[in-house]
Order: C-alpha cells, then sequence, then structure tokens
C-alpha cells in the first residue's frame, strides 16, 4: 500500500508545505491516511506538526482555535468541497491521565512525532504520511493490520479504552465501516471497560450512534455492541427483544428481526431516518406480547403505538434534535398500517398521509418494505408495493390537511361573521373530517354551506364536533387496521 502525491488535495498539501517551507515538520496523520491507503474518500484532514499554535497562526491568513489541545483550523475559502473547508492542524503532543474516561487531566506539546502516534487508537488510525517527502510512517504496524482487515488498539488495549471510553464504541463503528474484524485483545478489552461509557456524555454516545447506524454493515456493529456489553449504554430497551418468539409471520425473535430490518434499509443506502426507524419500529413488542388461545399464536396488540412511546423516549435520552425524534417516532407509530392493499381503503390511505406527512410518506414505504424483509421473507413483493403507491398517489391529489381546504380561516369569517378564535379551528377540523372521508366535497359551496351550520352552534358543541372529527378519523384508522391484522397475523 502507498499514497501517491495526486491522492493529496491541494489545500492540503498547501498547508504541509508552508510548514515544511518555514522549518517545521508536518504529518497528515489519522483516518484520512487509513482512507487514502483503503482508496476511500476521507471526510476529513488532519495535520500534525512540532510547530506551536502560534507559529500556525502566524504562517496563514484565515485560522481559528478549534480546542482546548492546541488544534488550529486552517479556513480555505471559496469553492472548496466540505472535507477541504477546515484543515485541522494540532501540534505534536503528550497527554496526562485520563480520570473522567474523557480527556487528558493535562496536554504538553513535543517535538516528536512518535509521542503524538503512541497516544492513537487503533494502529490503522496511528500511519503518518509526509506529503512533502512522500514518506509513510508506521510504527505500529497499521498497514499489516489494514491488510489483514483486523482492528487493533495502539499499545495496551485497557489503557486506550479507560483514556477515553468512546473509542470502544469508535471501534464498533469502524470495524462495521471498514469491514474488519476486532483483534482478540482489543475485544476483549472492550467488553472489560464498557461501563466506563457511563462516563461519556449521551451527545458523544450519539454522534456515535449515527455514523454506526450510517455504516455499510449495521446489523453487525448492533450485534457487536450487544455481544460486549455496549448496547446498554446506548439503548437498553433493544436488548428486552432478545429470545422474545414471535408469531407464524416471523423467522426471527424481536432483536434480530429488528437489526434485520435496520440492515436492509443500509443495503438499500436508504436514509439514516429509515434505518433509525427500521431499528427500533418494533421496539414495543416486548411490552405487548400475549398469547392467543384463539389464534394459538403469539399476539402484539399496540405494539406500535407502545414502540412510538419508547423511541421517543430513547432518541430524547440520546439528544436527538427534535426534528430527527418526531420524524423517527411518527415512522415507528405508523409502520404497520400498509399490510393489506386490498383491504386498506383511501380514505385511511388519506389519514396516513395526513399524520406522517407528505414529505415523508415514502419513507414510511420504504420502512414497511425493510420490515417484511427483516421477518425472512425474501422478496419485497413489487406489485403490493405498486399498488401502495399508486394509492397513495391518488390519495395525495386530494385534501388530507386544513390547508387544502377549498376554504380558510379568512373565508370563514366572511361567510359566517365569526371573529378570530378557536372556533375558526374548530370548524376547519370538522370540515377536513368531511372531506377525508368524501373528496368530492371539497368544494367552496359545499364547505361554506357547512360552516354557517357550525356557526350556529354554542362553543361547547362545536368544539365537540371538532374534536369528534379527529376523535373519529382515530378510531376510523384504528378500526381498519385492526381488521388487517387479525387476518395476517401481523399484531
Amino acid at each position: 500500500m502507498h499514497i501517491r502525491p495526486s491522492q493529496i488535495p491541494k489545500e492540503v498539501a498547501r498547508v504541509t508545505e508552508t510548514l515544511e517551507k518555514e522549518g517545521f515538520e508536518a504529518w497528515i496523520v489519522g483516518g484520512c491516511v487509513r482512507d487514502t491507503l483503503l482508496g476511500r474518500k476521507p471526510s476529513d484532514w488532519d495535520v500534525t506538526t512540532n510547530a506551536t499554535p502560534e507559529d500556525i497562526q502566524r504562517l496563514f491568513e484565515n485560522t481559528f482555535y478549534t480546542n482546548e489541545f492546541g488544534t488550529v483550523g486552517v479556513v480555505h475559502d471559496g469553492e472548496v468541497p466540505e472535507s477541504l473547508k477546515v484543515i485541522e492542524v494540532t501540534p505534536y503532543r503528550l497527554e496526562g491521565k485520563y480520570s473522567d474516561a474523557r480527556r487528558p487531566d493535562s496536554v504538553a506539546f513535543s517535538q516528536k512525532i512518535e509521542d503524538d502516534l503512541k497516544r492513537r487508537d487503533f494502529t490503522v488510525n496511528a500511519l503518518a504520511y509526509n506529503a512533502v517527502k512522500g514518506e509513510l510512517l508506521d510504527l505500529y504496524d497499521g498497514l499489516k493490520d489494514m491488510e489483514d482487515k483486523v482492528l487493533r488498539a495502539v499499545g495496551d488495549p485497557k489503557e486506550r479504552f479507560e483514556e477515553d471510553a468512546l473509542r470502544i464504541m469508535r471501534a464498533v463503528r469502524l470495524s462495521a465501516q471498514l469491514d474488519f474484524s476486532i483483534e482478540e485483545n482489543t475485544r476483549t478489552a472492550m467488553a472489560e471497560c464498557a461501563k466506563q461509557l457511563e462516563k461519556i456524555s449521551k451527545e458523544r454516545i450519539r454522534d456515535e450512534f449515527v455514523r454506526l447506524l450510517n455504516s455499510p454493515e449495521p446489523k453487525n456493529a448492533i450485534t457487536l455492541s450487544r455481544e460486549l456489553g455496549i448496547l446498554r449504554f446506548i439503548a437498553p430497551e433493544l436488548e428486552e427483544g432478545i429470545g422474545i418468539e414471535q408469531n407464524q409471520a416471523h423467522t426471527y425473535d424481536v432483536f434480530e428481526h429488528n437489526v434485520r430490518t435496520l440492515q436492509h434499509a443500509a443495503d438499500k443506502e436508504w436514509s439514516f431516518i429509515v434505518r433509525l426507524a427500521g431499528l427500533f419500529h418494533d421496539v414495543g413488542k416486548p411490552a405487548t406480547r400475549k398469547w392467543s388461545e384463539e389464534k394459538k399464536d403469539w399476539t402484539f396488540h399496540g405494539h406500535d403505538v407502545v414502540g412510538a412511546k419508547m423511541t421517543k423516549k430513547i432518541l430524547q435520552n440520546l439528544k436527538f434534535s427534535r426534528e430527527t425524534i418526531e420524524k423517527a417516532t411518527n415512522l415507528v407509530r405508523w409502520h404497520m398500517f400498509f399490510s393489506d392493499p386490498d383491504k386498506v381503503t383511501l380514505s385511511a390511505v388519506r389519514r396516513i398521509v395526513a399524520n406522517v406527512g407528505k414529505e415523508h410518506i415514502e419513507d414510511l414505504v420504504r420502512l414497511r418494505i425493510c420490515d417484511r424483509i427483516g421477518t425472512g421473507r425474501p422478496k419485497e413483493q413489487p406489485f403490493r408495493l405498486r399498488k401502495y403507491q399508486s394509492m397513495i398517489e391518488q390519495a395525495m391529489r386530494d385534501p388530507i390537511s386544513v390547508q387544502m381546504l377549498k376554504i380558510d380561516g379568512k373565508g370563514l369569517m366572511e361567510v359566517t361573521g365569526e371573529k378570530p378564535g378557536p372556533r375558526l379551528g374548530w370548524m376547519l377540523h370538522a370540515l377536513l373530517e368531511e372531506v377525508l372521508d368524501e373528496p368530492n366535497k371539497n368544494t367552496e359551496k359545499y364547505l361554506q354551506g357547512r360552516a354557517k351550520e357550525f356557526s350556529a352552534m354554542d362553543d361547547a358543541a362545536l368544539r365537540a364536533k371538532g374534536e369528534e372529527g379527529k376523535e373519529a378519523k382515530n378510531v376510523a384508522e384504528e378500526g381498519e387496521i385492526k381488521d388487517i391484522r387479525k387476518k395476517y397475523f401481523v399484531e
């Protein structure tokens, strides 16, 4: 393995050449060297040097400090790829003890590249390349480990993981990203040190979890996390599905089904939100499993509702954004909807589109595909998929929200003489409920007439009518879904 000069972006080369011309050493280091050797595109570029932060800032026009460890960001303006907009340049450093398993108690700058490399996490990340001299420095046999496709800690693995417990999750993630096995001593130390993850912030755990799910083999990563006692610090609720047998529609237990659903999303290279929802879509099954003497099989009534609540709590604990939580929770909540296109009505499809949102309905269909493959069934059933998509396309042409009604709040006030206030909202929801069942009623004339009738109601009656519309929608949805579940044993 070797690196060609053409593989080093000009922005990176400019940084190292500038430092070298001023008499300093400059090495490209870490994951970017590893990825370049593997023929992968680095997500960012790091340089290490014996120059001080003050020297670095003096040599480059546009810089900023990025952390307390002396790292200086060298900024490139203009039309530059995202990975090259900021090149991080860090002085060689020696680190003190890690009392909190998160960060060193003290940092001292060094003049030797060897001091910097010995504190790195894994041998494949302890490679350094001097672009000016064309020299590759490999002090810990990282090249051999790359050839053998093995992930090995630098030095004593237990020391490395006790320094920063997040390295345990990073090992799992890199194993999945690179399709590398984990060396035995490193793997043993990961299990022994897993409890140290309690000291790591939820934000840092979340970020590694996201990278893990976006890897090509997230199923293997989640399974490995469970085996090494890591998963309980991410989402212990997933482990409740281990050994939970399902009904005749399923080949695997709940845990295995969840991770296989996730993996199919990865195989399809679908979005992070589909992968996330795929992993958690049946997390509510252990809590809802009951034996049916009538069916002589297990049932999981309401697992989608329970699972949505559990997913929300899990993702909140991991400090995900409100937007991500809402998207994933909605997909989990409604993932059972598409079971039989011959039984699902257009009015029900309109409601599901309204609940999930037009922009997320494709993700819901994709989740359903992954769910099916995750049961152990070999096919996605393209006929059913085409039928779902045709129904969705038809439903999305019909009104599915108050914004799509042929009358709005201003129109209601003109027709009824109502003043701005909650009564207008109640009217709109009551009108929408009628239109969801019969889209041909979405005409200005019809809605104006009904609005006048609603306006004659007192507050209590009108409010009840609006709330009744919402409740009727939910009851109708649950009724249709329940019938489908009973027929196909998919409660």
